[in-house]
């Protein structure tokens, strides 16, 4: 990474254009109810992919499709969602799908329900499965999967948490919508994404752990995101805080190399 961005400043390339992106922290209450108040579920990203080998949160990039404005909706609508993100109702739509469509591809977790007051059982039968790859395979669009179902996005289980943009000098960027989301009741993550090896539940505190023990690589999203919903006493604490965050305000992390060869990261918001 340091020979990369050497070589990008050195020569004055100009920073590859960021693509739409949307990740999600699925938050649970922590097991031990003495200690961390929040759980987070991970995912270790297979070597192929990019930022292969660090765990992160469910995310990936904003399809076409995620702005289908068929797509059947309940809880804070699209202008409501533009307001908290800076952009525009049909961008904060494709925003949001992307998000709930990523949790489910990557968490087997769907945020959807009939109405405000319901929620979708569990839905890792076969049948859910075949629904899952079926959307992996673009072969229907979340908004499809969901009609068919007679469901509607649940977004009042979604919440705005932080905006990342990749730095410079990565080869591939991207502008990232950070959200936070509740694991609703009778659901349970499983290990389906093709683009990661394993997943796990952790606290904040165990992750952070193992990373600064170089156990784990994480990316700096994935270290200051862990470090701010650990903070919080438990998942509705965090929901709570969601709404006095400037979340469109973009933050975007640079390389540092001190004149001993130490490398850091450091973080500025535009």
């Amino acid at each position: 990474m340091v020979e990369q961005a050497s070589g990008f400043y050195a020569a004055g390339r100009t920073p590859a254009p960021t693509r739409l992106a949307a990740t999600v922290l699925l938050l649970r209450p922590a097991a031990d109810p003495g200690g961390d108040g929040v759980e987070v579920y991970l995912i270790r990203r297979v070597p192929a992919v990019a930022f292969g080998g660090v765990y992160a949160f469910p995310g990936g990039g904003v399809d076409p499709a995620d702005a289908d404005e068929d797509l059947d909706w309940v809880g804070p609508d699209p202008q409501t969602w533009a307001h908290r993100w800076g952009s525009t109702p049909e961008q904060a739509r494709a925003v949001v799908c992307a998000a709930a469509r990523e949790v489910f591809e990557e968490t087997g977790v769907l945020l959807a329900g009939s109405d405000s007051a319901t929620m979708v059982d569990a839905v890792d039968s076969p049948m859910w499965e075949e629904e899952r790859q079926a959307l992996l395979a673009r072969t229907v669009s979340f908004a499809q999967l969901l009609r068919r179902h007679r469901l509607a996005l649940r977004s009042d289980l979604l919440a705005p948490w932080s905006r990342w943009v990749t730095p410079a000098f990565e080869r591939r960027r991207f502008d990232a919508y950070f959200f936070v989301a509740r694991l609703p009741a009778g659901q349970a993550t499983r290990e389906v994404s093709g683009e990661a090896d394993h997943g796990l539940w952790v606290t904040p505190r165990q992750a952070l752990g193992r990373a600064a023990a170089g156990r784990w690589q994480l990316l700096p999203p994935t270290w200051v995101n862990l470090a701010e919903v650990g903070a919080y006493a438990d998942p509705a604490a965090v929901f709570a805080a969601s709404a006095d965050r400037d979340a469109a305000r973009p933050i975007t992390p640079d390389l540092h190399v001190d004149p001993d060869g130490t490398v850091s990261f450091v973080v500025a918001a535009s």
